[in-house]
């Protein structure tokens, strides 16, 4: 099913873009059991319902709303892409929705609350649109970062998981920000890079740990190491704040000269409870890496691997296939540095490639209308995306290589994970 759903024969087309519907609207069908606790949550009559969403979340949030809606409970639907205002239009009009946020709302979300319940004007907050597509002014980046209270989790099932995992964050953004296809850097919550002093995000990990007695950490940051030092103040200070503490986060294999990802860096972050490190490897094309403009090489990227393996550090890498201009000899060179370095890989997440809304890449295909490159472009708002047809990936060259690449992601995932990270497996 996965080779199909990653198919570029012309003939399979058809019922590739036939099964990777019906594949996204089972995933994004509601669960029954949550809305039925929701349900009963509702009838409780509350002042408020608080939504954060996904563009994934469409369909359950379509269903709460409507709820909402029967029994006159406003609704407030915040998210990252709500900052776009195709999205935006799109999603206002499901039928309870009181206001869409695309802002960080971290300090204002109280005083929000209280404006809807005396029914007051939420257009005096920025980053709202109303139903009737009246908004406010965009929002400005939220700094500084050290204001935002630590997250509560009080409420949240824990006894439903094996594992307990806090995330957090350090900052907000990317410090390259330049990737061509990135759609993290043009959301509300990543318009520009910002951090949290150090203290402030081991003091919270001191918090979480005392709460909700556990010492596991998701870092959920866009770039982990995009302040270096931040990287090396929580290996250097981790094990004195919170002892035992293990923890996995995602760093862009950048080529500054201090990146913070260096052997000696690995290595203490290894020793301080870092499990596994996640980064974008892409490509294994370095012509098709520049022109992602990813800020990395593709000897950067295979020295990361060998330095991250011999500390004992568990890898897992996202890729994609069918970037705007990618050429058969491109797929052959992922395939060769996929062969070449396996064995240092983990996990590998391979997907098709998603033209996002509002990057470098897509407004560049739209100024062009997919001019020899991309065809039968159509626009998807309501999950910020384009749809088309990229025939240079139908080429019988192009899928060759392709299969080369698939056969090692395939053999990469049907290991185990290194036993020291298991507990973190499938979540990044």
């Amino acid at each position: 099913m996965r080779r199909l759903h990653l198919s570029g024969l012309a003939p399979a087309l058809p019922m590739r873009d036939i099964l990777r519907w019906g594949r996204a609207a089972w995933r994004d069908k509601p669960d029954r059991i949550t809305i039925r606790r929701i349900r009963g949550t509702l009838d409780a009559k509350p002042d408020i319902i608080l939504l954060s969403a996904y563009l994934m979340h469409h369909n359950i949030v379509r269903e709460i709303a409507a709820m909402a809606l029967e029994r006159d409970i406003p609704v407030i639907v915040g998210g990252p892409m709500f900052n776009i205002k195709a999205t935006a239009e799109h999603w206002r009009s499901l039928p309870g929705i009181t206001a869409l946020v695309g802002a960080e709302a971290d300090l204002s979300i109280v005083e929000m609350v209280e404006t809807v319940v005396r029914g007051g004007d939420l257009l005096s907050f920025p980053g709202v649109m109303l139903p009737d597509g009246r908004s406010s002014t965009p929002a400005r980046p939220l700094q500084p970062l050290d204001l935002t209270p630590f997250a509560d989790f009080t409420d949240f099932p824990w006894e439903k998981y094996p594992v307990r995992i806090i995330p957090l964050m350090t900052g907000r953004g990317c410090q390259w920000a330049k990737c061509a296809f990135c759609s993290d850097v043009v959301s509300a919550n990543g318009l520009s890079y910002r951090t949290r002093s150090l203290d402030h995000v081991l003091s919270e990990m001191e918090e979480q740990s005392r709460r909700h007695s556990t010492r596991n950490f998701l870092f959920l940051d866009l770039k982990l190491n995009s302040w270096p030092d931040m990287l090396r103040g929580i290996a250097e200070e981790l094990p004195s704040r919170v002892p035992g503490a293990e923890w996995i986060g995602t760093v862009h294999v950048d080529d500054r000269a201090d990146n913070g990802l260096s052997r000696r860096d690995l290595r203490a972050a290894g020793r301080s409870g870092m499990r596994r490190v996640s980064f974008g490897l892409e490509s294994g094309s370095q012509r098709l890496l520049d022109t992602m403009k990813k800020g990395a090489t593709v000897e950067g990227n295979a020295q990361f691997l060998h330095d991250a393996q011999e500390v004992g550090l568990s890898v897992r890498c996202t890729m994609f296939a069918g970037y705007p201009g990618e050429t058969e000899e491109d797929m052959a060179a992922t395939a060769d540095f996929l062969e070449e370095h396996e064995a240092r890989i983990d996990r590998v997440r391979f997907n098709a490639f998603s033209l996002l809304d509002e990057t470098p890449i897509f407004k560049k295909m739209a100024e062009l209308s997919g001019a020899s490159i991309l065809t039968e472009l159509q626009l998807d708002p309501r999950r910020a995306r384009m749809e088309y047809r990229n025939r240079a990936v139908e080429t019988k060259g192009y899928r060759s290589q392709k299969r080369r690449t698939l056969a090692a992601v395939y053999r990469i995932n049907r290991r185990h994970v290194k036993s020291n990270a298991r507990q973190f497996d499938g979540l990044m």
